[in-house]
């Protein structure tokens, strides 16, 4: 067999296989007929799921929709994403618990407290069918610690507005909050530089 007569068996090939992959791509935009807004949990123990769920805010925003944002937990410390909501993107509410990591505060009623103001506001958005999408960044730790009633946010995930998405992330959770969300997405800590004793970086970490 001529070289020539080599590589054109395996375009062949490669079409071939093209082909198939496009007739199932096909087939499942096909089968997906429910026009509706999507819940999604982003979690595992690796970097990467607030960056994931801000992604989302930025891909919202592309399309003009109107985004809310809760913190629970992060607030002593600014980061990169808050700055540049709070600067450059004021259609965007952005809110935060602002007690910083309950390892800091040693104060778990305070801490408590603190979790029901901002589950108030978070409250507020899965409600209201103007907002496109709500992040809740961190929340599956206040089921874990049990400071808010897990029963709560099941029932205001599941009665949100039906055009309406939201993003919910963190550690754990449990299997009720997976039980309700559309995507469960799981990112695996493979190597992480702190670890290594290499300070978390401006623009990377934080």
């Amino acid at each position: 067999m001529t070289t020539s007569e080599q590589d054109q068996r395996r375009e062949d090939k490669h079409n071939k296989a093209m082909a198939k992959q496009k007739a199932r791509v096909d087939a499942g935009i096909e089968a997906a007929r429910t026009e509706r807004g999507v819940a999604v949990l982003v979690t595992g123990n690796g970097k990467g799921k607030t960056s994931s769920a801000f992604g989302m805010v930025m891909r919202a925003l592309g399309y003009g929709m109107k985004v809310g944002v809760v913190q629970f937990i992060k607030g002593e410390q600014l980061s990169g994403e808050e700055i540049y909501l709070r600067e450059h993107c004021p259609q965007v509410d952005f809110y935060q618990m602002g007690t910083g990591f309950t390892w800091d505060t040693q104060d778990r009623s305070g801490d408590i407290a603190a979790a029901r103001a901002t589950w108030v506001e978070a409250a507020r958005m899965l409600a209201d069918p103007a907002y496109d999408l709500v992040v809740l960044d961190e929340l599956t730790y206040m089921i874990a610690y049990d400071y808010l009633p897990e029963a709560d946010i099941i029932a205001a995930l599941r009665g949100r507005p039906l055009g309406q998405s939201v993003v919910v992330t963190g550690r754990g959770g449990g299997a009720a909050l997976q039980d309700v969300m559309d995507t469960v997405a799981e990112v695996k800590d493979i190597r992480h530089a702190y670890n290594a004793g290499i300070k978390a970086r401006k623009g990377v970490d934080y």
